[in-house]
């Protein structure tokens, strides 16, 4: 009997590590083009464009670009989708954090409950104001690779805040389901869920964890306030093609300040994980190249497009880029 444990055991690992390894794969595939898209080489012109015309959106787009696209009003799919899967994620690794009897790794499992209840904050405030904040041009369109690529990240990126565990977690949500059926759905609830020990995931972490949380927080705030800025420039319906230059907040600093404040929030995560996890290093690396390119792409077209562009603002981090 041990033994047959023990092969489980090695499973379990093998599917971990495997999990692991094909997230640090596919995030270190998409952050390397984006880099060298991004060295200043005159060799490389032909590639940035590549690379740029994937990440060309909404008004940065080009009308004679329109081949290969989608309204940009489909961004709505991404968060439709991060919702979803987040939630399902949420749920089962709670539920797991709350039967797991290892004393080693339960504060491992609530620290990724705890990531998964931070990440469930953002794309549910990114799906409200996609639907009602944003209001998306008729004609504003985004390359189909970009789009296949946001919903990429947002299937990836929750996963890769519980990955370590992701295999245990869905055998043990398929027994339990499995359990629930046989047992009846009265019986579980009553057996299963009738202690308070369902909280701990939300009290019981490191100090470190709370200092990330609190750097979330810092940028999920900015980031709201400047997409209701953003979505303020359009509220009159019949200027919906017009475009002005955004004031308050960040971006009297940088001109994405929105994408800076994305950057806080996953460094946040980053920092609430322990700084150990190369998984969610490689998520915040993608972050920070994927959104630098989009940036440096917004400010260029801010410079074309506004002769008294203030000369001050940078692309997307004060006085660096």
């Amino acid at each position: 009997m041990s033994t047959c444990f023990g092969v489980i055991e090695v499973d379990i690992l093998m599917e971990m590590g495997l999990l692991s390894g094909l997230l640090r794969l596919a995030w270190t595939a998409g952050i390397l083009p984006i880099l060298i898209a991004l060295i200043p080489s005159s060799s490389l012109h032909s590639f940035r464009n590549i690379i740029s015309g994937f990440a060309q959106r909404g008004k940065i787009m080009q009308s004679s670009s329109a081949r290969f696209t989608v309204p940009q009003k489909f961004f709505g799919h991404f968060y439709i989708v991060a919702v979803l899967w987040t939630t399902l994620l949420l749920v089962m690794t709670w539920c797991y954090a709350y039967h797991i009897r290892s004393t080693n790794q339960q504060s491992e499992v609530r620290q990724s409950v705890f990531l998964l209840l931070l990440m469930e904050a953002q794309v549910l405030r990114r799906l409200f104001e996609t639907m009602y904040i944003f209001k998306y041009s008729p004609s504003a369109r985004m390359h189909i690779f970009g789009y296949l690529t946001g919903l990429y990240f947002y299937t990836a990126a929750p996963l890769s805040l519980c990955c370590t565990f992701a295999p245990e977690v869905f055998k043990f949500a398929t027994n339990w389901i499995e359990e629930f059926i046989v047992k009846g759905r009265n019986q579980m609830i009553i057996t299963e869920f009738n202690e308070w020990g369902i909280i701990v995931p939300l009290i019981r972490q490191r100090w470190y964890t709370w200092i990330g949380a609190g750097l979330f927080s810092w940028g999920w705030v900015h980031q709201r306030r400047c997409h209701a800025i953003l979505g303020m420039l359009r509220e009159n319906k019949t200027q919906v093609e017009a475009y002005v230059v955004p004031e308050g907040d960040w971006f009297n600093y940088v001109s994405s300040p929105h994408y800076l404040a994305e950057i806080v929030i996953y460094g946040g995560l980053v920092v609430a994980s322990g700084c150990t996890d190369l998984t969610i290093w490689l998520l915040f690396a993608f972050v920070v190249a994927n959104l630098s390119l989009a940036a440096a792409e917004t400010h260029r077209w801010y410079l074309r497009k506004f002769e008294d562009y203030p000369s001050h603002r940078l692309a997307i981090i004060p006085c660096v880029y």
